[in-house]
């Protein structure tokens, strides 16, 4: 199997409903394959991410300031990740990385809405930049030709449409911390992959609505099978994830009180690589499914990735 194939890319996340709705910064099983990996030499990767969610809540949601319930959603967005390693030395086995994600979100959400005037159904639609996700710092160890270890930092920024009383926004209006360590192995001789990514977010306060969400943490993994197909290499398996809310909410907004949201959610993944020339084509399309959740949007998540390595 070709070492390149380890040469890999950062992650990227989708908001599905504004933070606090029950959800974070991250959409739960975007980053958890060997897709998402670092890369351990010298290369520059540009990637084409598109998302595809549909999802329901019937109780109560703090949202954008005001109370909403029976919620649907549909989240449909695209976005470019371009990131670098350059040739720069940490020593043996070492490799440092930077990346950036911009996304493009088109958002639709109904929900009946409770005010001091009535209580009436409302929907929403928004369709406008996103939250931008920075990567300053991002190092993988090389530990042998099947297994890398990967750390990372994310930076969310508040860059995405945002507007108190909207069911809809493309922004979260808040930054998000996100450290993350990743072990990715992939069987050089016999294609087995079996990634596993850990990750915390700490959130800081929305300033318009005083709401500041808990730390939520997230573990996910894929288990997959590579093999020879088209003159390339394809690879099926299943991903799978854990999300939690491990820390209450706070803030004078948080009038819900801790709402600690958590899901689990599983399903298939297909991949394939082949090159194109002197350019490494990769693309993976996977299905995730939610089957628990607790004070969150449950639903169904595609996810399409469609990368190049220079």
């Amino acid at each position: 199997m070709n070492k390149k194939i380890l040469l890999l890319v950062c992650s990227f996340s989708f908001t599905a409903l504004a933070e606090e709705g029950g959800s974070g910064h991250y959409m739960p099983g975007s980053m958890s394959s060997f897709m998402d990996g670092v890369p351990a030499g010298q290369t520059f990767i540009t990637r084409l991410n598109i998302l595809d969610y549909q999802g329901s809540y019937e109780h109560s949601l703090p949202f954008a300031g005001i109370e909403a319930a029976d919620v649907d959603v549909s989240s449909k967005a695209i976005g470019l990740t371009m990131l670098y390693r350059p040739d720069i030395d940490l020593g043996e086995n070492w490799s440092y990385a930077f990346s950036a994600t911009i996304p493009y979100v088109d958002m639709k959400v109904s929900a009946d809405v409770f005010t001091d005037s009535g209580d009436y159904r409302k929907t929403d639609s928004d369709s406008a930049l996103g939250d931008i996700i920075l990567m300053p710092l991002m190092i993988n160890q090389h530990v042998n030709a099947d297994l890398n270890i990967n750390y990372r930092i994310a930076l969310y920024a508040p860059t995405g449409s945002y507007e108190i009383g909207e069911l809809a926004n493309t922004g979260k209006n808040f930054w998000t911390v996100e450290p993350t360590i990743a072990a990715v192995y992939l069987g050089q001789k016999n294609g087995i992959e079996a990634s596993v990514f850990a990750g915390v977010d700490f959130n800081q306060e929305n300033d318009d609505t005083q709401y500041k969400s808990g730390i939520q943490a997230h573990l996910e993994g894929t288990f997959a099978q590579h093999f020879p197909l088209w003159g390339g290499l394809a690879g099926a398996g299943v991903t799978g994830f854990y999300y939690k809310q491990v820390t209450g909410d706070s803030g004078e907004g948080a009038n819900f009180g801790d709402f600690k949201a958590r899901s689990v959610g599983a399903g298939p993944t297909l991949s394939f690589v082949k090159k194109a020339g002197k350019t490494d084509i990769l693309t993976e399309l996977k299905w995730l499914h939610e089957f628990s959740t607790t004070k969150r949007v449950k639903g169904d998540t595609i996810f399409l990735k469609v990368m190049a390595k220079f």
